[in-house]
């Protein structure tokens, strides 16, 4: 039989394979079915802290709304630890994949802040991830703000998170910098355990007769092998 195993972040997969993140590892039966068909790990769909935050202000409001109007008015409504947040079935997705495979699972995290990147980081290393992939996506609207900015928060946010946690971590980069090749030796240098080439951006469009948002998504093609064949070179140049 073949040996297909591969090191990646520090740890020895059973296949190459990699599962990225995407819809359908929201759903524990699923993510055995990508072990049975030998996936080698499986990174988890990511998680959004403007979604939590959205969510948490939402519940918040829901749960206190009218409390003041007169006392019964606080037994009308469960606990709040009686529900479960995107946060909560997250955390707890990445326990059960542990115990119920033998493939690492790794976490994907995108951020609002620093504070954000470092709490939930933390979190989900508690939970149980074997490796946490950092879904860094920013999309630059400030005039004043130059690139090299642009740039050094990618690195600054790696710097945050792996001073937090233990585990490995990679980051999901844009295929849009000016100079990929030194992006990647930056990102290195400034801890990373790997670098997931590239990240697949939603674009949406509005639809002008309805005056509602659709998605827009573009599926990769030949062409873009050009510059991970580009990325690679730049690699292995760098490690002769």
């Amino acid at each position: 039989m073949t040996d297909l195993t591969t090191p990646y972040l520090g740890m020895t997969l059973k296949s190459p394979i990699v599962v990225s993140a995407n819809p359908l590892s929201d759903d524990l039966d699923n993510i055995r079915k990508m072990e049975d068909a030998g996936a080698g790990a499986v990174v988890l769909y990511s998680l959004f802290e403007e979604q939590i935050e959205i969510e948490q202000r939402d519940l918040h409001h829901h749960l206190t709304y009218g409390t003041e109007s007169f006392s019964e008015a606080l037994t009308y409504f469960p606990e709040p630890q009686q529900f479960m947040t995107t946060l909560d079935r997250y955390l707890a997705l990445i326990s059960n994949a542990r115990k119920a495979t033998d493939i690492p699972i790794i976490a994907s995290l995108n951020g609002n802040h620093t504070g954000g990147w470092t709490h939930f980081a933390r979190q989900l290393e508690k939970a149980g991830a074997s490796a946490l992939e950092l879904n860094i996506y920013n999309i630059p609207t400030d005039l004043d703000k130059s690139a090299l900015e642009l740039e050094n928060e990618y690195i600054e946010i790696l710097k945050a998170v792996k001073s937090e946690v233990m585990i490995p971590v990679a980051v999901k980069l844009s295929p849009f910098f000016t100079n990929m090749a030194h992006m990647a030796k930056k990102l290195s240098e400034a801890g990373a355990d790997a670098l997931v080439l590239f990240n697949r951006f939603y674009q949406p469009d509005v639809d002008l007769e309805a005056l509602e948002v659709y998605p827009h998504v573009l599926l990769s093609t030949p062409a873009e092998m050009h510059a991970l064949a580009f990325a690679l070179d730049c690699h292995f140049a760098r490690a002769d």
